[in-house]
């Protein structure tokens, strides 16, 4: 019997490239956001609120990170997922933490779960487009 599961967490270096290619993205789109990187049990590892974030942006994209690091799932699949379920729709969104729209992706190397990447302060669909100029940096490591 095995007595320890070893396994890998984001490094610093690597959150924070991540993190500023998506803040890069965020200037691009001239939109401020606040982006966040969690490791893998989901503890805040690097963060940046750009200049005139929402202050409500704050907490959601640090959520977001959570919600996909916890769940190894992209925030924006939650809702098609429970949409037909209204039990289940109307219980998990009472679930502390969890986000079910778009701005959230589990940040994965070499196929194994290291962390999650948490955006916010446009609309989803933006907040998305910021999540994945960072998971870009995923495509150049060494």
């Amino acid at each position: 019997m095995e007595k320890f599961v070893e396994s890998k967490n984001i490094s610093l270096e690597l959150a924070n490239k991540m993190l500023e290619a998506a803040r890069a993205k965020g200037e691009e789109l001239g939109m401020p956001f606040s982006i966040a990187i969690v490791d893998k049990p989901g503890n805040l590892k690097a963060f940046q609120a750009m200049d005139g974030a929402p202050v409500l942006s704050l907490d959601i994209a640090q959520n977001k990170a959570f919600s996909a690091a916890a769940y190894n799932r992209a925030t924006h699949e939650w809702y098609d997922r429970l949409k037909d379920d209204p039990p289940l729709l109307h219980g998990l969104v009472h679930t502390p933490r969890l986000v079910i729209f778009g701005g959230g992706y589990p940040i994965k190397v070499d196929g194994e779960l290291v962390g999650g990447i948490g955006v916010s302060g446009g609309h989803y669909t933006h907040d998305m487009q910021v999540c994945e100029a960072g998971l870009k940096v995923l495509e150049n490591l060494d």
